[in-house]
């Protein structure tokens, strides 16, 4: 039997405010932001364990099967394939087809997020990896390296700024759709988005909003200067 969502009641918009922003029609009211902005603190936590689960989850599985598809090229396409067809399953349909098999909770929500990571980080990895210049690797193996040093040595390091990219897309493109895990009730801050959906008050949606907004340009932007750390020499040729 599914679950209702959680119900709004009256409450929800005259809590700790004296409801003249309802009655006003605003928009946004930082009045009541102010007086209930404690109600987005573990929606906010519960949102940052999902993307940083499906995320870490999303890039292991990805990894492997982009280490593989580079040692034996033939796996390459099938792998390709594979993820691309989870990749374009509508993410709300992913959700309630996974219900019945690992029931409403986070990790429902997890792995359909994590099935969506799979073909952009898969990609970018696999791109990475094919645009080692050859003669880069031919003269790693005259000077003795065996392939899994010039894989580890040579080839991911120069890879990686296509994974570093991979990974901010995948990341950016989860905080969005992790407000879907609502409808699992994984939590996250699809909870306050739904919550707050009201014709005359709308400041629930753009706070909850807001902040999946700031929290994907944060990931952003750490992975960004993770990328550059890793690459420095990115840094010099610019």
């Amino acid at each position: 039997m599914v679950e209702p969502l959680a119900a709004v009641d009256e409450s929800f918009f005259t809590d700790r405010s004296n409801g003249s922003c309802i009655q006003d029609n605003k928009l946004f009211c930082p009045g009541w932001v102010a007086d209930n902005y404690d109600r987005y603190v573990d929606p906010t936590l519960q949102h940052l364990v999902l993307v940083g689960s499906a995320v870490a989850a999303g890039f292991l599985i990805a990894f492997a099967l982009a280490i593989l598809a580079h040692r034996h090229r033939f796996l390459s396409t099938p792998f390709l394939a594979g993820t691309g067809v989870l990749y374009t399953i509508p993410s709300i349909s992913f959700f309630f087809l996974l219900l019945p098999v690992t029931g409403r909770g986070a990790l429902t929500a997890i792995i359909a997020l994590t099935a969506f990571n799979l073909q952009i980080i898969f990609r970018n990895i696999t791109t990475g990896l094919r645009n080692v210049p050859s003669e880069v690797t031919e003269a790693a193996t005259g000077v003795g390296m065996t392939r899994t040093q010039i894989l580890w040595r040579v080839e991911l390091p120069l890879a990686m700024p296509e994974i570093i990219a991979g990974l901010r897309i995948a990341t950016v493109s989860t905080v969005a759709l992790a407000t879907l895990a609502v409808f699992a009730n994984g939590g996250g801050l699809g909870t306050e988005i739904v919550t707050g959906s009201n014709i005359t008050f709308k400041t629930g949606i753009i706070v909850a909003g807001s902040i999946a907004v700031i929290m994907a340009i944060l990931f952003d932007g750490v992975l960004l200067l993770i990328g550059r750390l890793l690459a420095p020499w990115r840094r010099v040729a610019a």
